[in-house]
């Protein structure tokens, strides 16, 4: 298949798994992840009507920065380095990765410089693997709380990257307790605070994340292929 007729089918996906959950399609945005592609598949996904992509490295991101002139929109999913934020600073829609203070006051500091605020999401790290990256439940409040006196972040919602399963339905709780998280934390009514966005689901179970209220959901291998 082509990356247009991979992008139709995942489209076709999205729209069957919210309507099955009673959702409005439009109410769900697929982020194209481009990590490890080149720049003419981001065209090439761009000409098919794709225009939100998702990038992991800030070395990659910075190179397609300078080659993709297309009207597209960048998301970092990634883990990101505090010392990487000025690469990218302006240049970026939503930074879905941050997971401590310290890397929401720099990209706060250097959004500041371009006269520019970022939204970004809190990531969680639910299931409590050393080998992802995301603040604790516990500490998802507070960490909401102390990011939302930057003046240059806006909170829009949390994400979350469950163990990998080869069961879809496995991934299921976490999906449900990232909602039940953001309900509990909407309901605080912290002054700047949306809780807008869910980003979760992947390739293998958006549609899961998706009848559990996702908005966001990340996918790369499904549209441009095995890495």
């Amino acid at each position: 298949m082509t990356i247009c007729g991979n992008l139709a089918r995942i489209n076709e996906r999205i729209r069957a798994a919210a309507e099955a959950a009673g959702r409005d399609p439009a109410s769900v945005r697929l982020v194209a992840v481009s990590k490890t592609r080149p720049a003419a598949d981001v065209i090439a996904a761009f000409g098919a009507g794709q225009t939100l992509f998702g990038e992991n490295y800030i070395q990659e991101l910075v190179t397609k920065l300078a080659e993709v002139h297309e009207s597209v929109q960048w998301h970092v999913i990634g883990h990101l380095q505090s010392n990487k934020v000025k690469y990218i600073a302006g240049q970026v829609a939503m930074i879905h990765s941050v997971d401590r203070i310290s890397l929401a006051q720099e990209i706060d500091r250097q959004w500041g410089r371009v006269g520019r605020s970022c939204d970004v999401l809190i990531q969680v790290n639910l299931s409590g693997e050393t080998t992802k990256s995301g603040t604790t439940e516990n500490a998802t409040v507070q960490l909401v709380r102390e990011c939302a006196l930057l003046p240059n972040l806006k909170v829009k919602g949390l994400m979350t990257m469950p163990p990998f399963f080869d069961d879809p339905e496995a991934a299921r709780p976490y999906f449900a307790e990232l909602r039940r998280l953001a309900e509990a934390i909407a309901a605080q009514q912290i002054a700047g605070v949306e809780m807008a966005e869910l980003s979760m689901g992947m390739s293998g179970d958006f549609e899961a994340a998706i009848q559990e209220g996702a908005t966001l959901v990340r996918v790369g291998t499904a549209i441009f292929g095995t890495r």
